[in-house]
């Protein structure tokens, strides 16, 4: 099959000038490729948008400001519905195909969208997020799945990684359309209704796209399957690729019994599956609990953490980390089918742990160096003071970050007006104190406290998703698209996929609470520490996938041995093997 690829370095380092001519040799690939990005689209567009909306949502809606718990409800309830999404869309692949699983979950986005807009309380917008995210649950694990079942194996590691880009493009897009918002009337539920725009171009262009080839061929319907790769592959290949394909279904028949019949134990017994499984898993649990969806979903929190006031200025700093995230998405397509998808891995999560270091030691020196509380400049606001600093013994050894956990009321630190670093005051936190203290061109923080090191903590956002995207954002997609056999790939799918948002909703559900426990500064050491093991992980679980043809890697997962020496070129599975 097209797996002459097999043949070496000339292939690899061509895929991605491959991946750009064939705009001109074959646009169809393409546009199939795209419109199922959207998929990604919506995902990145979901993840991104909630982080500068919640600040807005907090001023509407008190009780939401007031409760971390609501705050932590609304981001995480997205991602419950996520995991549920995914799970039904593992079993609705196989049964009734990627098309129609893409356009079921276009259909749930965009009622979500609808329901989040025109939301009067909590409870209505936090339904609106678990219809979402039951449509990006859904699309997070069809869309790559469909772009990879459609693409010639030399490209297909570029291909699934325009799904990438477009998560991440769509996570820079929201934080665009969040900056343009901000000052229109009703800020948050124009930044949440968007969403439903691209929700419904794709429901259309996918009505205009056939279903995946490998998916009617394994329904029986082969003349269709057919038709259609004739228009994915160049003439040369085609007649290979549906030999190969009809091999594969073939001997899945011989040895099932039945095309249909897919039994949960045999899954776990068959080595390759399990070892797909343990691989694509892992991959994807991992890529939560390095805690990308904290600086995701909190990045403009994280940003007021570092100590900047301003909702507005905190979501312009946090456009700058998406757009570097949309950036990285780029890098991997460059380098997914030229350096391979392990040692991708390798390298990012090399300088995910450098960065994590770098905002631990940061928000370390943030929280234990913060301005002190003045009495005098308390004094200037008369009964204003908050209550607990003005019946505290210590009153004199109080800092800003003292001031912000006082808890009855919740109180708020306005910053001297000469230096926001000199001592300030410790007041009552609410709309009329705050007015009175912007009145004086002084600062006004709840979230965090005045820092020289706050631009450290920018400096350490940028190398984490630096490194983080081209490596851990996109590749555990890319492999899960591909490691499995065909006849597991829509149950595997969803599992991985659910195993990423049940992961996915521990992070989202626990972050703020964790910063409020222990602190931001231990909250990303525990990221480091996780991120160490997701590096041993790697180099012992996760096999080399890089241009073999699909049909190929189950005979590699077959036959592999441990590959720690990931830079060293390895023998690939001769095609006359049989297991």
């Amino acid at each position: 099959m097209e797996g002459a690829v097999h043949g070496g370095g000339t292939t690899d380092a061509s895929a991605f000038r491959e991946c750009f001519s064939l705009s001109w040799k074959n646009p169809y690939v393409l546009r199939l490729a795209f419109s199922a990005g959207i998929g990604g689209l919506l995902f990145g567009y979901d993840t991104g948008v909630i982080s500068g909306a919640l600040l807005y949502i907090r001023d509407d809606f008190k009780s939401v400001d007031r409760k971390t718990v609501l705050q932590e409800s609304i981001v995480s309830m997205a991602v419950g519905g996520a995991i549920i999404g995914a799970a039904i869309g593992g079993w609705m692949n196989d049964r009734f195909g990627r098309r129609t699983s893409i356009l079921v979950a276009d259909f749930l986005f965009f009622v979500g969208a609808v329901i989040m807009a025109a939301a009067h309380n909590p409870g209505a917008l936090i339904t609106g997020r678990v219809f979402v995210g039951l449509g990006v649950g859904m699309a997070s694990m069809t869309s790559p799945l469909y772009i990879s079942e459609a693409s010639p194996a030399k490209i297909r590691g570029a291909l699934v990684s325009t799904n990438g880009f477009l998560i991440t493009g769509g996570q820079f897009l929201s934080y665009l359309i969040n900056l343009a918002f901000t000052k229109a009337p009703g800020t948050w539920r124009w930044m949440l209704g968007v969403a439903g725009i691209p929700a419904l171009l794709q429901f259309i262009l996918m009505l205009l796209l056939p279903e995946s080839p490998r998916w009617l061929y394994r329904k029986g319907r082969e003349e269709e399957a057919q038709a259609i790769l004739r228009k994915v592959y160049p003439a040369h290949e085609v007649e290979t690729e549906i030999r190969d394909l009809k091999e594969s279904v073939d001997k899945e028949i011989e040895e099932e019994g039945s095309s249909e019949k897919i039994n949960l134990v045999k899954l776990l017994k068959t080595r390759t599956v399990r070892r797909g499984l343990i691989a694509g898993v892992g991959l994807q649990v991992f890529q939560q609990f390095v805690g990308i969806n904290t600086v995701m979903y909190y990045s403009p929190t994280i940003v007021q953490l570092s100590g900047f006031a301003s909702n507005r200025t905190a979501l312009l700093l946090s456009l700058v980390t998406s757009g570097l995230n949309a950036a990285g998405s780029i890098v991997s397509i460059y380098f997914i089918d030229r350096t391979g998808r392990k040692k991708l891995l390798v390298i990012s999560l090399s300088g995910v742990i450098l960065s994590l270091g770098v905002l631990s030691a940061v928000f370390h020196e943030t929280t234990s160096h913060s301005p002190m509380v003045s009495a005098v400049e308390t004094s200037h606001f008369s009964n204003l003071t908050c209550p607990d600093y003005s019946s505290a013994a210590t009153a004199d050894r109080w800092d800003c970050m003292k001031c912000l956990k006082a808890s009855s009321p919740h109180c708020g630190f306005c910053a001297s007006h000469s230096n926001k670093l000199f001592p300030g005051a410790c007041l009552i936190s609410n709309d009329t104190v705050k007015d009175l203290c912007h009145d004086e061109s002084r600062e006004w923080y709840t979230r965090g406290c005045p820092s020289k090191f706050g631009w450290l903590a920018l400096v350490g956002l940028a190398l984490y998703i630096i490194f983080f995207s081209p490596g851990m954002g996109t590749v555990p997609w890319i492999v899960n698209s591909e490691i499995y056999p065909l006849r597991f790939r829509g149950v595997c799918g969803g599992i991985a996929a659910t195993a990423n948002w049940i992961s996915n909703l521990i992070v989202a559900q626990s972050f703020l609470s964790l910063t409020q426990a222990i602190g931001t500064s231990w909250t990303f050491l525990i990221f480091g520490v996780i991120s160490v093991a997701a590096l041993f992980f790697v180099l012992i679980f996760v096999p080399e996938t890089k241009g073999l043809p699909i049909e190929e890697i189950e005979k590699m997962l077959e036959l592999r041995a441990l590959h720690f020496k990931f830079w060293e070129k390895r023998s690939l599975p001769d095609k006359s093997q049989s297991v």
